[in-house]
C-alpha cells in the first residue's frame, strides 16, 4: 500500500490536472493564478516526497 506522502502527491497531480482540462487559460508554460497555486502545490508535494526517498535510501547503504 502506497503511503500517505506518496498519496498526497498524486492528489496534488490529479488536482492541477483537472484544472488544466477545466481552465481556458492554462497552458504547459502559463498558469492562472489557481492554475499556479496549483503546480506549487503539486510541486512542493512531489519535491518533499522524492527527498524522503533518497534520505530513505542513503541510510540503508550497504557497508
Amino acid at each position: 500500500m502506497a503511503d500517505a506522502q506518496y498519496q498526497l502527491y498524486l492528489m496534488a497531480l490529479d488536482a492541477y490536472l483537472n484544472h488544466r482540462a477545466a481552465c481556458s487559460t492554462c497552458t504547459i508554460f502559463r498558469r492562472c493564478g489557481e492554475g499556479g497555486r496549483l503546480w506549487g502545490d503539486f510541486t512542493r508535494s512531489q519535491d518533499s516526497y522524492l527527498q524522503r526517498q533518497r534520505n530513505q535510501r542513503g541510510k540503508h547503504k550497504p557497508r
